[in-house]
């Protein structure tokens, strides 16, 4: 697990709440406590736009399949729906009674989903001129914190401890309860499993069909900050950020820790791996770093 320090971003946002890679990982987004998303490329260290609308902090982006669109969430309570090439908002939607703490596309990008303070998950068909929620899911307890949205399932996590898992087309819910505030949840490639980061300091790996907790994985600060988590290498290693300005990698099977990157020396929250390459995204204050494989070991580097 050769990964190496290759740049650092100084995004002049305040602090970045969240990175993410659009879908193909030519571009990254970052989401900034100075109520405005950046898109950069993340090769270069350029910043190409910055998209203003938000009353308050953005807490979470998302770019559509064909990276033309950008959906934002926003602790002024609203969902925006960016056009990517001229910066402007094309649609503000408004229904969530707190602040947005995630969001995310479907696969066709006809669909937003976004998780709230409220308690709630909303989902919004953007492609037509509706400014409500065609659908509103109030089952959960405490805040939502994090969306798995596929084909046909939105799996949402709560700090009521709790994961649930809307299946769409049959219209069924299933809830696996965990008992400590989930902050943060990714999906594996596979689609087989769930990771959830808690707020215990754990990260637990969960079977996605039976609920059945796979495996742990400690040795990360989490204090009071929400950590991100993600899973790297074709589905072999789990990573997480650190309050101690670090990111630990772990084996997924063994459970077992392999490397540390010391990243600074302010917490960091916020991860992105590349869709499809070894380059992951961290964020830390008002930093964009980016981690990678050296040059010289990557096949082709397409500019």
């Amino acid at each position: 697990m050769d990964l190496v320090a290759k740049r650092s971003i100084n995004c002049e946002q305040g602090a970045v709440r969240a990175v993410r890679y659009n879908v193909d990982g030519s571009y990254c987004l970052s989401c900034g406590s100075d109520k405005k998303i950046k898109l950069w490329n993340p090769r270069t260290g350029l910043l190409l736009k910055t998209y203003g609308g938000h009353a308050d902090e953005v807490m979470d982006a998302a770019g559509s399949c064909e990276s033309s669109y950008i959906v934002s969430a926003s602790l002024d309570k609203s969902v925006i729906y960016w056009d990517v090439s001229t910066g402007l908002p094309v649609r503000r939607l408004r229904g969530h009674a707190g602040g947005v703490t995630c969001i995310r596309f479907n696969e066709e990008s006809s669909i937003a989903v976004s998780g709230s303070k409220d308690n709630t998950v909303a989902c919004w068909d953007i492609r037509t001129r509706k400014l409500d929620a065609v659908q509103t899911m109030r089952e959960a307890k405490d805040c939502i914190t994090a969306l798995v949205v596929s084909e046909h399932k939105i799996i949402s996590s709560s700090l009521d401890g709790s994961i649930r898992q809307y299946d769409i087309r049959a219209g069924e819910l299933v809830c696996d309860t965990i008992g400590v505030p989930i902050t943060y949840l990714v999906q594996t490639r596979d689609g087989q499993c769930l990771l959830a980061a808690c707020s215990d300091g754990t990260i637990r790996l969960i079977d996605n069909d039976s609920g059945e907790l796979l495996s742990e994985y400690k040795g990360h600060r989490v204090d009071d900050y929400t950590i991100e988590c993600g899973i790297i290498s074709a589905d072999t290693k789990i990573i997480s950020g650190s309050a101690e300005g670090a990111a630990i990698i772990w084996d997924l099977l063994e459970g077992s820790e392999v490397r540390r990157l010391r990243i600074g020396s302010e917490v960091v929250h916020s991860l992105a791996p590349h869709p499809t390459g070894s380059d992951i995204l961290f964020a830390r204050k008002r930093h964009i770093e980016v981690w990678g494989k050296p040059e010289e070991d990557e096949d082709e580097i397409i500019e």
